[in-house]
């Protein structure tokens, strides 16, 4: 008697305690999130899974060092993200800026307008990091790779995975010239043959002809894209340098026509005075 007691206070208890522990569960898998796609040949896809849809957003685009000191205090009045301190950032006084680069990268900051406010390609970092989404495309069969943009000029660059190398003629642009392979789930692009019209950035990091990017982009799950850059360019710097972001996967999106022109609603910027510059009077802060 006394175990059929027990056994239907304990039937009683789980009872109770079930939709409590559901919802628990449900919650974790809520909060824990979905495994990074893969293709059919086994390769991490960076798109959506069939019957999807989605876009790469950008994360601390605007600067590949740490935003400045009243800049991380407005983000964190309105209540957004600090991405002053992520780990792949390395701070202004560990750039190795040669000094002329440097010279001219704070002239920059207060005299001059990125041109990719001008419609302008822009090519690594600020390649990934355009406004309304980033999308990825991989043809296995082509053995190519394409990067699409929908913000400004609203292009695409090839990354060629065939193995094939740099043309040795190169006519510098603004892109350079980009050839990729796999390390295990991290695909890695080697690109060369840029012209020194383009910024990488927002803020006017200085590059010259001789820049080689090294980028890896590795899918650490369905919602997360880390983005890594190593700046190799003996014209402006005394040694390469890696800086990078976390991207986040939005779903439900997809790119639409973005004419650069007709939707450049900052018609002061295309100027490039001074004034129309947001207010950067306050001094930079290694």
């Amino acid at each position: 008697m006394r175990r059929h007691r027990l056994t239907v206070s304990l039937t009683a208890a789980l009872a109770l305690l079930s939709p409590v522990l559901s919802e628990t569960l449900q919650a974790q898998d809520a909060d824990t999130p979905r495994p990074a796609p893969r293709l059919p040949n086994g390769e991490v896809s960076f798109g959506p899974p069939p019957g999807e849809k989605g876009v790469w957003n950008r994360g601390d685009y605007r600067s590949m060092t740490p935003e400045r000191p009243e800049e991380i205090a407005l983000r964190d009045a309105r209540g957004g993200p600090d991405f002053s301190t992520h780990p792949l950032k390395p701070r202004v006084s560990e750039v190795p800026f040669q000094p002329w680069a440097r010279e001219l990268w704070l002239y920059r900051q207060t005299h001059e307008i990125e041109p990719y406010t001008r419609c302008k390609p822009a090519g690594g970092f600020r390649n990934m990091a355009t406004p309304y989404g980033t999308e990825i495309i991989q043809v296995p069969e082509q053995q190519r790779l394409y990067i699409f943009q929908t913000g400004g000029p609203h292009s695409f660059r090839p990354i060629y995975m065939d193995g094939r190398p740099h043309p040795e003629d190169l006519d510098p642009s603004y892109y350079g010239h980009s050839v990729g392979h796999w390390e295990g789930d991290t695909l890695v692009i080697d690109t060369v043959g840029f012209n020194e019209r383009g910024w990488l950035d927002a803020r006017g990091i200085p590059t010259t002809k001789q820049l080689r990017l090294t980028e890896r982009l590795t899918r650490l799950d369905m919602n997360t894209l880390r983005y890594e850059m190593t700046v190799d360019d003996p014209g402006a710097y005394t040694a390469p340098w890696t800086t990078g972001m976390d991207m986040r996967w939005t779903p439900d999106r997809e790119q639409f026509e973005y004419i650069c022109q007709d939707g450049n609603l900052a018609s002061e910027l295309m100027i490039g005075g001074g004034n129309a510059l947001i207010d950067r009077a306050s001094p930079i802060v290694p």
